[in-house]
């Protein structure tokens, strides 16, 4: 059965991620990469399809019991789980270290008080868990083999194998540790090397505290910014500087309906965000790392900019479905790779030429690709800045004139109009100044419904788009103007919920809607956070704070958030941790901490922005 996906610990080394259960099972685990086929998949089916149960032996017959208690060590992805049993208190710590070799899970059983008995159960299937191994021993290790793949598991307590099933059975008293290191090896290679597990959890802690320390940001809800930091590293595949939007694919918007996506690939959008946010807060390494990532994963072809890509750049991210997982909660299908990666979203245009932009103000050291890219991105927005698009949601259905995208393009044109009046470079300014001015004329005049004051989520439609609530934000009108405040307070009113999160859009339940999809979906977490952003830069600040606060309490145990908010089921929906919910997160803290030194600079998520067009 299905655990709330608010029951799961992130670990990671920074190249993949697993999910740790509250009850200490390992449900979910790509191997060697984010976006490799699962070893552990149980999350997205049961038991049968691969998981690691670790925890106090005899549990119910509902299966292994959840922790008394469980936190992170500090400032880390070190995870601690204690248990209180009437035998005594057990301990386990969890973490993946940062990858010197090949990728291993340990996991270290720590006597707390009292003699425990337990039971780790290893159930390795590869492919998803559709592939059952051939377990065996090799020289003491237990191995588990399937084409490329193995798995090695070093343990001293006694192993052996049950029905494909690698079996501990031990007892743990007062003080005394015993490790677990579970390796992943192309099968063609030598075995991986014997785990050292008590200095890999000791450089483990010292890499995250080293990295934590780089932070400059020291204003309020430090301690939940720090750990969506934390959060986006995690999400970082450090050979590269690809973000994953999200370690899992196919958690549901909706429990039981088909809005189940892979999300394990690097959303230009989201990525470009993020940069941001990693800037101000002091991680310029990580910037330089993701705008190396762009310019490798752009080059030769930047005209045909994709909106996402592989970890490592790859084109091709063909979307399948896994017919023989029943999904979580019953929520098929179970899709990997991604489809939407063929999508025109004209957005993403402005969100790679702002980003670039923000890198440079913000004392990144210039770089002649990345000026050359943006060049070349912003004259094929000149030439189809006006197209119809699927825009930032990704819809299905038939493309439109989406508002945000082209608030968007105007984004773009107007940061090359800056980069050209800095004097760095040459370009056509007149011919872009007076492309700007056209694309907000446009906008104004055929996104704006005038009679109920608020922007509209396409050229002639009534709906509203939680996406519009950035048009105070990249600076397409001042926050004070009157269609900003009317468009702000119309999506309160009409995508709203009943405690005050924001949806992305009108869904049309069981019909098709303007996405193409059947079934509802949940409070979209970044566009809640959004709504605060605004709130703050119009003045509202104490229900801007209000609100923060509100989704702060949203979030799990371990500060983790999930895509969306179901307000009926009260609980996270969505793949999980979601970076765009922690980058909503950070960009709000900011702003509030602006918001109580200087109400009137709250909302400066972009510095030096050139002067608002005048009134259409």
């Amino acid at each position: 059965m299905s655990m709330p996906i608010e029951d799961y610990a992130l670990i990671g080394d920074m190249q993949t991620a697993a999910l740790v259960c509250r009850d200490g099972t390992v449900d979910w685990l790509c191997l060697p990469r984010f976006d490799s086929p699962a070893v552990f998949t149980a999350l997205l089916g049961t038991e049968e399809h691969g998981c690691w149960r670790m925890g106090p032996a005899g549990g119910t017959g509902a299966g292994p019991r959840p922790a008394d208690r469980r936190r992170y060590r500090g400032d880390s992805l070190v995870l601690e789980s204690e248990w209180d049993t009437p035998r005594g208190t057990v301990r386990v710590i969890d973490f993946m270290p940062p990858r010197d070799g090949a990728p291993q899970v340990i996991r270290i059983v720590e006597g707390v008080s009292g003699q425990v008995p337990m039971c780790s159960e290893l159930r390795m299937r590869f492919a998803y868990g559709k592939v059952v191994p051939w377990v065996h021993s090799v020289d003491g290790r237990a191995v588990a083999v399937a084409g490329p793949d193995s798995v090695w598991l070093d343990t001293p307590a006694t192993a052996t194998v049950r029905h494909g099933t690698v079996v501990s059975e031990f007892t743990v008293s007062p003080g005394e540790r015993i490790a677990f290191t579970f390796s992943w090896q192309p099968s063609h290679h030598e075995p991986p090397a014997l785990a050292e597990p008590e200095a890999s959890l000791e450089a483990t802690e010292e890499f995250w505290r080293e990295w934590v320390e780089h932070c400059t940001y020291h204003g309020p809800y430090r301690d939940a910014v720090v750990r969506s930091l934390i959060t986006l590293k995690a999400l970082t595949y450090a050979p590269t500087g690809g973000i994953v939007a999200a370690p899992t694919t196919s958690l549901p918007e909706c429990i039981g309906g088909v809005r189940n996506w892979d999300y394990r690939f690097t959303w230009l959008r989201d990525a470009a965000i993020t940069l941001s946010s990693l800037l101000r807060t002091g991680y310029r390494e990580e910037a330089r790392a993701w705008r190396e990532w762009l310019l490798r994963a752009v080059a030769g072809d930047p005209e045909n900019l994709q909106i996402m890509y592989g970890i490592a750049g790859e084109r091709e991210l063909g979307e399948n479905e896994l017919n023989w997982l029943p999904g979580y909660e019953d929520s098929r299908p179970v899709r990997v790779g991604n489809g939407a990666a063929g999508q025109l979203q004209l957005d993403v245009y402005g969100e790679v030429i702002d980003a670039l932009h923000v890198a440079c103000a913000s004392g990144l050291a210039p770089d002649d690709q990345a000026v050359s890219l943006q060049l070349k991105l912003i004259a094929w927005v000149e030439k189809h800045w006006d197209e119809p698009d699927e825009g930032i949601w990704e819809v299905r259905g038939p493309r439109r004139h989406f508002v945000h995208s082209k608030v968007m393009t105007w984004v773009a044109v107007d940061r090359t109009v800056k980069l050209i009046e800095s004097g760095d470079v040459d370009g056509p300014l007149e011919r872009w100044k007076d492309l700007r001015e056209t694309i907000h004329r446009d906008v104004c005049e055929h996104g704006y419904d005038k009679e109920r004051n608020t922007f509209t989520q396409s050229y002639g439609s009534q709906e509203l788009d939680a996406s519009l609530l950035l048009i105070p934000q990249v600076g397409f009108l001042p926050p004070d103007d009157k269609r900003v405040i009317g468009t702000i307070e119309a999506i309160q009113r009409e995508l709203g919920t009943e405690d005050g999160f924001i949806l992305r859009y009108p869904t049309a339940g069981d019909d098709a809607g303007v996405d193409g999809l059947e079934g509802d979906e949940g409070a979209f977490l970044a566009c809640s956070f959004w709504l605060a952003d605004d709130l703050a830069v119009i003045g509202r600040v104490e229900e801007a704070r209000q609100l923060f606060e509100k989704l702060l309490s949203l979030r799990n145990d371990l500060g983790l958030l999930a895509e969306e908010w179901d307000p009926r089921a009260q609980r996270q929906v969505g793949n999980f941790p979601q970076a765009f919910s922690h980058i909503g997160l950070i960009e709000a803290a900011l702003k509030l901490s602006a918001a109580g030194a200087h109400v009137s600079d709250a909302g400066a998520r972009y510095r030096d922005v050139a002067r608002w067009p005048e009134e259409c």
